[in-house]
Formats: structure tokens, C-alpha cells, sequence
């Protein structure tokens, strides 16, 4: 959301699209601006293959003063596809002053996360999936399958467990990311065909995949708080939270959940 109350959303192809709270509803894509969808901006260097294109989306804390904002895309490198995250200063519904934060995350036509947030702390988070080679995500080394802990200027923030971008990892696709009344932070992730999660992060842990899914546990590796079991498939992405509950999207069936925190975690 912009301060102004429009509303900023990617595309996976490609496109950023600026519209007003009273534009969500159904609307002629050819219409324009007739149909309040406000600006739609074309994002250069995007590859939409698969699951990549266009990702993840966040302000600056400080928006309203340096108009930065972040986007997470696939593009392609040396004749393969990596994801990396942009910045753009916002003005007058253009962007500007383009720098790449951070480049080099392993993509593919699956599994490359994508989710983008700014932390608590002010750092950037961001989440990154295992580009369909699972055993990078238990390689501390690789940016694939993890959460990446960044400053806004693409640093490595001093107390990063690893020294370098990595948080946490063993993750299989996260996309989604929230942090509640506590300053914890929550975690949704992709399961294989089921088995989805909602994992509570900490800095350093190592999440399991692939070694351990659904409620296995091994010395060394978390457990999900929650997995949605062999038999059903979340497919969860986006979260947020809100009064002791973490929402977040399922995007098998189009879907809305809701997780209850309790008093113990």
C-alpha cells in the first residue's frame, strides 16, 4: 500500500500495476484506466518462465521520505535464469535509479520463492526456494532454499549466523513471511504435493529439507509448528498477522487460512 492508499501489485510476466481500493473488483484488462486500474508499468529484464517472473514487492520503512522500492525477479545470467532483488526510487508513477541489492539467488522454471519484507529490525528479508535442486538448501553456501537477511543497501548485517545473507535454512519455497506481537518471526512453505508448512523461523536453524518433511523429526533440524499432513495440499504463500492468527494464502483452491498462535507458541 501506498501512503496515498493505492495499491501496488506484480505481475508475473512482467508488470507493475498501480490501482485504487475502489478498483478491486471484476474490470476489462483493456479498458485502462477507465476501470481505475491507474498506471501499469512494464519491469525490464523479467523472465517469465514457470514459476518466475516478477515476485516479490515491498516499500522502504523510511518510503515517504527516500520513495525507494523493492522488487524480486527472475531474469536471466550467463545463459540460466537467477533470481535477484532490485531497487527503484518511486516518483510520479515511474521508477527510477535502479540498483540491484541483491543477485546471484539460483532460479528456475520451479521453486524460486520470492517473497520480499521488511523485518522489525529494518533488515530485508527474503525468501528463496531450492530452484528444483534440493540439496542446495542445506548448503549454507548457496542462496537457494533459504531466508536471506539483508540491509536495505544489500550489506550483510553483522549478526547474520553464517556471514553472509543466509538466516535459516532446509527450506523447501517459502512465500510468505510474518512477524507477530513478539517479533517473531512465521514462515509458510511449500510441501512436496502435501505436507506444506507453517514454520516458526529462527536465526541460524536449519528447516530440513529434504532430509525431513511433515512431523519427522533429526537432531539439528526443526519441525513445522503445523503441516497440512500427506493427504491435503495448502500450496501456502502470502502471510500476515493479525490479533494471534496468521492468515495466508493457499493457493490450491484458492484458498484463505487462519492459524491460531497459543500462549506457548
Amino acid at each position: 500500500f501506498l501512503p496515498s492508499g493505492e495499491i501496488l501489485i506484480t505481475e508475473r510476466p512482467g508488470t507493475l500495476k498501480k490501482i485504487k481500493i475502489s478498483a478491486l473488483e471484476p474490470f476489462d484488462n483493456t479498458q485502462g484506466d477507465a476501470f481505475g486500474i491507474g498506471k501499469i508499468i512494464p519491469i525490464e529484464g523479467v523472465r517469465h518462465i514457470g514459476e518466475g517472473g516478477l515476485l516479490g514487492l515491498t516499500l522502504h520503512p523510511q518510503f515517504e521520505k527516500n520513495h525507494f522500492i523493492y522488487l524480486y525477479l527472475t531474469t536471466k545470467k550467463d545463459g540460466g535464469l537467477v533470481n535477484r532483488v532490485e531497487r527503484y526510487r518511486w516518483k510520479e508513477d515511474k521508477l527510477f535509479d535502479r540498483k540491484v541489492i541483491l543477485d546471484g539467488i539460483p532460479g528456475a522454471a520451479f521453486h524460486d520463492g520470492g517473497r520480499i519484507v521488511f523485518g522489525p529490525d529494518g533488515n530485508l528479508y527474503i525468501t528463496t526456494g531450492d530452484a528444483g535442486k534440493p540439496n542446495l538448501a542445506q548448503d549454507i553456501n548457496s542462496l537457494a532454499g533459504k531466508i536471506l537477511r539483508i540491509s536495505d543497501e544489500g550489506k550483510i548485517p553483522q549478526d547474520n549466523p553464517f556471514s553472509n545473507a543466509v538466516y535459516s535454512f532446509g527450506h523447501r519455497n517459502s512465500q510468505g513471511l510474518a512477524w507477530d506481537d513478539k517479533g517473531r518471526l512465521w514462515a509458510t512453505e511449500h510441501g512436496s504435493s502435501a505436507l506444506d508448512e507453517l514454520n516458526f523461523i529462527e536465526k541460524g536453524a536449519n528447516y530440513g529439507w529434504p532430509v525431513i518433511r511433515g512431523n519427522e523429526e533429526r537432531a539439528g533440524m526443526k519441525t513445522p509448528k503445523v503441516n497440512s499432513d500427506p493427504k491435503e495440499t495448502w500450496a501456502p504463500a502470502g502471510a500476515v498477522y493479525f490479533k494471534k492468527r496468521i492468515f495466508f494464502t493457499g493457493l490450491r483452491g484458492e484458498s484463505l487460512y487462519e492459524a491460531k498462535i497459543s500462549d506457548g507458541g
